[in-house]
């Protein structure tokens, strides 16, 4: 059995007016893991975190950490700590100093905190700056001071607001892979709430997907990325191609999905097959599952139009349209693209059974 330090069982925000911010919120964070909140503005997330804080009253349900019931107990008896997108530094303390203050207000003796910081401050990556103010540092050191500092106490668990929001690409980029290589190092558990999906996917174990403040799935980033539970997740993660339809069909682990004059193969579960035949349901697939060509090893095809082509990096996306206003997106590696094509030209897609995802 693995061991949680932080359970949330049925927990509910409600503010005046009967505005509900967290509905029903359960989930059970296992130690030492990186668990990422990922969702838009105001779906719910650094509301969550406060109450794990205890920043914030719970309304209903309950909050453990390490197995006790910390529901109603203040910030100052719960054993995490936590570090804003702000980062909230003081500005007439030295790196040192900031770091080392919660110490010196647990009235840990002179020598003993000095030692600690600066062992927190050479696991930051700081050493060399010991003695600058924080006006004297890059955002990125700045972060990384932030980061000592709340992690001096060695709290259970650490809670992370937007950590990585106010710095720019290349230093995101950077800080994420030390955010990762830190939390590893120490072993403590990390609760980190973004709405960047790079962020989510790329550092944490688990990933919560918040929508109108509710869980919509929870998983790994692979099963976020490659099996979504929901329409919203579908749209809000990676590149994904949506159909509707009716559900004909189910023979075996084959559901057959009528769609206009074109029928689509999607493989099933049966713990993944929520829909009765006749009803009205919803199909996702990659757009990195997607291939140009008549291939006849591959369930499902469409005839579509060619429209534009997206570049990103190393990634091409050539954008067809199989109906009006209806778009699908054809994702690949450039080095591997064998083709161009003109406005306007007619092209067969296809992708396979396994490749496509029946929504809840």
């Amino acid at each position: 059995m693995p061991d949680y330090d932080v359970v949330l069982t049925d927990v509910c925000k409600t503010y005046p007016g009967d505005t509900r911010a967290v509905i029903d919120f359960n989930a059970s964070i296992e130690r030492g893991s990186f668990v990422a909140m990922l969702g838009p503005s105001g779906c719910g997330k650094t509301t969550t975190l406060r109450m794990i804080g205890g920043l914030e009253e719970v309304t209903t349900g309950k909050i453990y950490l390490s197995g006790k019931d910390v529901t109603d107990l203040p910030p100052s008896q719960r054993d995490t700590s936590m570090m804003f997108q702000s980062f909230a530094l003081f500005p007439h303390r030295t790196v040192l100093q900031n770091v080392e203050f919660s110490l010196k207000m647990r009235g840990i003796e002179s020598n003993e905190r000095r030692r600690q910081a600066q062992d927190m401050i050479e696991l930051v990556g700081l050493t060399e700056l010991t003695d600058r103010f924080p006006r004297d540092l890059s955002g990125g050191q700045r972060q990384r001071v932030a980061l000592g500092r709340a992690l001096i106490s060695r709290p259970t668990v650490l809670l992370l607001d937007e950590p990585l929001g106010s710095l720019d690409y290349s230093l995101r980029q950077a800080m994420m892979v030390e955010l990762k290589k830190i939390q590893q190092e120490i072993g403590i558990t990390f609760i980190m709430v973004t709405h960047s999906q790079q962020e989510a996917l790329s550092m944490a174990d688990s990933v919560i997907v918040m929508s109108d403040a509710v869980i919509q799935q929870t998983g790994t980033s692979r099963e976020i990325n490659e099996m979504p539970r929901t329409r919203f997740v579908a749209e809000f993660i990676g590149n994904n191609n949506l159909f509707e339809g009716i559900l004909t069909s189910v023979s075996g682990s084959i559901a057959l999905i009528e769609h206009g004059d074109s029928m689509f193969y999607v493989n099933v579960s049966d713990d993944h097959l929520h829909h009765t035949v006749g009803s009205s349901v919803s199909l996702s697939v990659r757009a990195d599952c997607v291939v140009t060509g008549t291939n006849s090893d591959m369930a499902n095809r469409i005839d579509a139009t060619y429209v534009a082509t997206e570049y990103l990096g190393s990634l091409e996306t050539d954008v067809f349209e199989f109906a009006p206003n209806h778009y699908v997106h054809v994702e690949q590696h450039r080095a591997s693209k064998n083709r161009t094509y003109q406005v306007g030209e007619k092209e067969t897609l296809c992708w396979s059974a396994v490749s496509a995802v029946l929504l809840d």
